[in-house]
């Protein structure tokens, strides 16, 4: 999910390395690279689907039958605590905003409605301050992370909400964006964006790929690859942790505030 041009390298690094933890484990048929370039609910729905890494928010809101949780990365930037992310609250460097209530009327730029940490953990944010179910002037769907930042950065929006990572690696990527930009708020945490297989698998196949997460985690030959990305471990939760990002839209939606507006 964390994949900008500026870091395929190192993903693909890492997923090389993970391949072949993967293969010590008995996994057959191990892709030799990434799936790019294919819809993400086209993937997450593939019949034949070994590993990938999704959102929580489909996880456990629309695509709990089609997925099984394998394990959560941890992080090392600001705004992380172990498996828990949050998300930033952004305007332009510029604005006058220094509250959340001084929003209310500017436009809103998010990545895409399932997303939890641009979409669902702002809409939970607002909601307590929504009046008949609006509090933004405009909303706009940009359709990233990346894109919402580089629209705030650019004045084609007034405020975005940005999950930590994503805007660590902006400011280590791309400081023109992130240096337009400042954070008035940071977000309630939630666990991260998991690694998952398709729903179905096996007991077995389940616990080798986790074994071979765990190895390529702890590989040193791929050390400098997770810290390109910022993985600083993984570790397999209790999946029940990630109901709380649905228990954030079922309050959204019983403080009357159902979709951003």
């Amino acid at each position: 999910m964390y994949d900008p041009p500026e870091l395929r390298d190192a993903t693909d690094a890492w997923w090389s390395g993970l391949a072949r933890a993967l293969r010590r484990e008995g996994i057959c048929a191990v892709p030799d690279r990434l799936t790019r370039g294919t819809p993400a609910q086209v993937l997450w729905g593939a019949p034949d689907l070994l590993i990938t890494q999704t959102c929580g928010y489909p996880l456990v809101c629309g695509w709990a039958a089609r997925l099984a949780y394998l394990a959560t990365p941890h992080y090392a930037a600001p705004g992380c605590d172990g498996p828990d992310n949050c998300s930033f609250i952004i305007v332009h460097a510029d604005s006058p905003a220094s509250s959340l209530e001084d929003l209310r009327g500017l436009s809103c730029a998010y990545n895409s409605r399932d997303s939890h940490s641009g979409y669902n953990v702002l809409r939970s944010t607002i909601a307590p301050l929504a009046r008949s179910g609006r509090f933004f002037g405009a909303v706009v769907e940009a359709g990233s992370h990346a894109e919402c930042a580089a629209l705030v950065a650019r004045r084609q929006a007034d405020v975005a909400c940005i999950d930590a990572v994503t805007y660590a690696l902006l400011t280590r990527l791309r400081p023109n964006v992130t240096g337009a930009t400042r954070a008035i708020v940071a977000t309630a945490r939630a666990p991260g964006l998991p690694y998952v297989t398709r729903a179905g698998a096996d007991g077995g196949l389940i616990a080798r790929l986790r074994a071979g997460l765990a190895t390529a985690a702890a590989d040193p030959s791929l050390a400098e690859a997770r810290a390109a990305l910022l993985i600083d471990k993984i570790e397999v939760l209790p999946e029940a942790r990630y109901a709380q990002i649905a228990e954030m839209e079922a309050e959204s939606c019983r403080l009357g505030y159902p979709a951003l507006a």
